[in-house]
């Protein structure tokens, strides 16, 4: 999700102060008001195991650290109702403003076209956030492992779950695998944190070692759809895709015609 370790502690250290603020402005009792926190979350893990889609987690960017403004002006509405009509089988989207250009309402704008699962991005770091995602709308939270130690991600994940929401646990380094519990979902991050360089064999490679039970979900670096197949053949049901789609005129045009290409290639 991030470019390179400077910019990741930049990021953390950004969104504590930002949720401080925060709390301040929407006290925890004004969020569990939200017309979206009493309703039933939609399991993101279950689309990702349907054998009638694909897998493709279509995400809404307008920007990153890494490649700047992407698409700024893009609608979340059209965009995301667009991919969820070209059959992609989950959403994210980015809610971080100072380096995404993202923000709360556009997932709570993705909710209200949509009825597929919605998948939070962030940078998860306190348990505020974990009430604010359910508040808007969120299916599922991003913890990554990067940042957090073992308690933080216990003490997120288990309100989480207390709240009907799965966790996409986010690794970059085999290391972050002891980290990694039964009831996640196994993401793998294919950007290394120090360098921009991008590999699909950081996956393939995760694939060896993770358990062969749990659901598996790449990120990063999928541009076509033989990158998709050369995945799943790896085991992983998941393949999360922004920018290809979000750099793109009418990006949920383009994730048609890239889901498209992959029904192609598994018949």
């Amino acid at each position: 999700m991030i470019a390179t370790a400077s910019i990741l502690d930049e990021i953390i250290a950004n969104k504590r102060r930002e949720v401080e603020e925060r709390k301040q402005l929407y006290p925890t009792m004004l969020l569990e008001r939200s017309l979206f926190f009493d309703t039933t979350p939609v399991s993101l893990s279950k689309y990702l195991k349907r054998t009638d889609m694909n897998g493709v987690i279509a995400e809404f960017k307008r920007k990153s650290p890494s490649k700047g403004d992407i698409n700024p002006y893009a609608d979340v509405a059209a965009t995301t109702l667009g991919y969820m009509q070209a059959g992609a089988s989950a959403l994210s989207i980015l809610t971080d403003t100072k380096y995404f250009g993202g923000k709360s309402a556009d997932l709570e704008t993705a909710r209200k076209v949509n009825y597929c699962p919605i998948l939070r991005k962030d940078f998860v770091v306190d348990e505020y956030q974990v009430i604010e995602a359910k508040s808007i709308g969120a299916d599922a939270i991003l913890l990554i492992a990067a940042v957090l130690s073992e308690e933080e991600i216990s003490t997120l994940s288990k309100l989480a779950f207390s709240l009907g929401m799965e966790v996409l646990f986010e690794m970059h380094e085999i290391e972050e695998l002891s980290k990694l519990r039964p009831e996640f979902i196994a993401g793998v991050n294919n950007r290394n944190l120090h360098d921009f360089s991008v590999s699909l064999e950081r996956s393939e490679k995760f694939a060896t070692v993770l358990p062969k039970d749990s659901i598996k979900v790449a990120e990063s670096g999928i541009s076509s759809a033989e990158d998709v197949i050369r995945l799943r053949n790896s085991g992983f049901s998941g393949f999360l895709v922004g920018e290809q789609f979000m750099k793109q005129f009418e990006p949920g045009k383009a994730c048609a015609k890239f889901i498209g290409e992959i029904n192609a290639l598994r018949k």
